[in-house]
């Protein structure tokens, strides 16, 4: 056994030892160094007896688990199999046995399992009984909240009409502005129209006088 594990021992250094040249050999060669060539050459040469020596590297037996446990060979378990589910079947009646005693000092019977049982239904059906209620204050919120945002938009829509009806006495007030700016305006046209008409009879006047008195000079 010691002789084995020697050996396996130098088989692991052979290899890395080998692997080492080999991978110095292949930087010295892509890093152009001196003796790249060289180094490379006894690498590969290194890992081919390597590989050499692992053809005649001796293989290691199976273990014959069947010796520790016959039953995989269809033989008899053995006596340690068979102790070991003894002693899995007591700390399992223990167990048990210790949790009835539990069960027993905490009077944990079939009766209070069974009032436990009422007392969840009983509550089962309570709860269904508050279900409708629920549901009922659920809709009332529902409605409220709607008549909340009906209010809001009548709120909306009352201003919206407020401004528009201010917005329609504005324009009213602005239309009689024109028309009576229009009415004004129309005055002081027939005034102007009856200032040139005197304008004109005036200097008609004059143009007259001016041609009377060129003809009597």
């Amino acid at each position: 056994m010691a002789n084995s594990r020697n050996v396996k021992k130098i088989t692991n250094m052979v290899y890395g030892l080998g692997a080492s040249v080999v991978i110095l050999g292949a930087l010295f060669k892509i890093m152009h160094w001196p003796f790249g060539n060289e180094f490379l050459i006894a690498g590969l040469v290194t890992e081919a007896l390597v590989f050499a020596y692992s053809a005649f590297e001796p293989v290691d037996d199976d273990l014959d688990w069947s010796l520790v446990y016959p039953e995989l060979n269809g033989g008899p378990a053995s006596a340690r199999h068979n102790a070991l589910i003894e002693e899995e079947k007591e700390t399992e009646a223990s167990l048990s046995k210790k949790l009835d005693v539990m069960l027993k000092e905490a009077k944990i019977d079939a009766n209070l399992m069974e009032s436990l049982g009422t007392s969840i239904r009983n509550f089962e059906g309570a709860a269904k009984g508050i279900a409708p209620t629920v549901d009922s204050m659920v809709s009332q919120r529902k409605y409220s909240e709607e008549l909340s945002m009906a209010a809001a938009q009548m709120e909306t829509l009352n201003n919206l009409y407020k401004v528009q009806v201010e917005s329609s006495a504005r324009q009213a007030e602005i239309n009689e502005e024109v028309a009576e700016n229009a009415g004004k305006l129309k005055d002081q046209m027939s005034s102007l129209a009856a200032n040139l008409s005197n304008l004109n009879g005036v200097y008609g006047g004059m143009l007259t006088a001016m041609n009377v008195n060129g003809r009597g000079v």
